[in-house]
């Protein structure tokens, strides 16, 4: 995939792109399409409080081969049962460390998931849910969801001893948060592929969940021309798809990143058609 930054596009030109993306969405945008995806795993919890553990589970395993992650995050959910809310709220924190052992994904250790666990288990008893975390810290004068993610990723950082830094990221420092921001997409957005769950948050706060490939797609098709994958970047991006779909801006996220994944995508006739677009607003 030729993927060379090109010029960030002025609003017009950025509403003139919309068709072609809406036409990706409506292509791509299919549950037949998720597998292999770590979200599928969200499909089997039809309890928001269930479906809110196994997202948090599947988005921060959702690093390195696919094949791997799905094992992963396949063991760890087997572990928990079909009610993870159950499980962890009916389990002792020593049974939690013990539940694990043997488990290693990429730089994920059996104690990191353990943590988690339970860092989800005392933030759930102290606030009522992840949602209701996450609410805490959020307000209908904020522009995306920042505020929020920052206070959960803090409270579940800070409920068990030292922390989880391989899983839990630090907006504080600058991360894009690819995979709280993915984790997010999940539980706000429904559609035919976003199961959602979580109703007090509107789509249009959500964040690009921005990683290397999702970065290069964007200075492509000249969402940013920032040259780093980091927060300041995930929100310019977002700011730039509001620009096209004001209510819901990460509506093409799960479509644009099938673009060089699967085999049968044509990632460059997509981008060349949407230089066509953006000449022709140009004249």
């Amino acid at each position: 995939m030729h993927l060379l930054g090109g010029e960030v596009k002025s609003p017009s030109e950025l509403s003139a792109m919309r068709d072609e993306l809406e036409g990706l969405y409506l292509l791509y945008n299919s549950p037949s399409l998720i597998h292999p995806d770590p979200l599928e795993f969200l499909g089997n919890y039809k309890d928001t409080k269930d479906r809110e553990i196994a997202g948090i589970i599947a988005s921060s395993l959702a690093y390195g081969r696919v094949a791997k992650i799905l094992e992963s995050v396949g063991s760890i959910l087997s572990a928990l049962g079909p009610s993870p809310y159950e499980f962890l709220m009916a389990s002792s924190p020593e049974h939690i460390n013990g539940l694990f052992r043997g488990f290693k994904h990429r730089f994920t250790t059996a104690e990191d998931m353990a943590c988690l666990c339970a860092g989800m288990k005392r933030v759930i008893e102290r606030f009522g849910s992840l949602e209701a975390c996450f609410c805490e810290a959020i307000s209908d004068r904020d522009e995306d969801v920042l505020p929020g993610m920052s206070f959960l990723a803090e409270r579940l950082s800070c409920e068990f001893e030292g922390g989880c830094n391989s899983l839990i990221p630090a907006p504080a420092r600058g991360s894009a948060c690819k995979r709280l921001n993915l984790f997010l997409r999940w539980m706000v957005r429904r559609d035919a592929v976003d199961p959602g769950g979580w109703n007090s948050i509107a789509p249009s706060k959500l964040l690009v969940p921005l990683d290397t490939h999702m970065h290069r797609i964007c200075r492509r098709i000249g969402l940013t021309d920032r040259n780093d994958a980091s927060l300041a970047t995930a929100r310019e991006i977002t700011r730039s798809f509001r620009q096209i779909a004001p209510d819901d801006p990460v509506r093409y996220d799960f479509s644009l990143t099938r673009l060089g994944i699967r085999r049968d995508s044509d990632p460059e006739s997509f981008f060349l058609r949407l230089e066509r677009k953006g000449k022709k607003e140009k004249r």
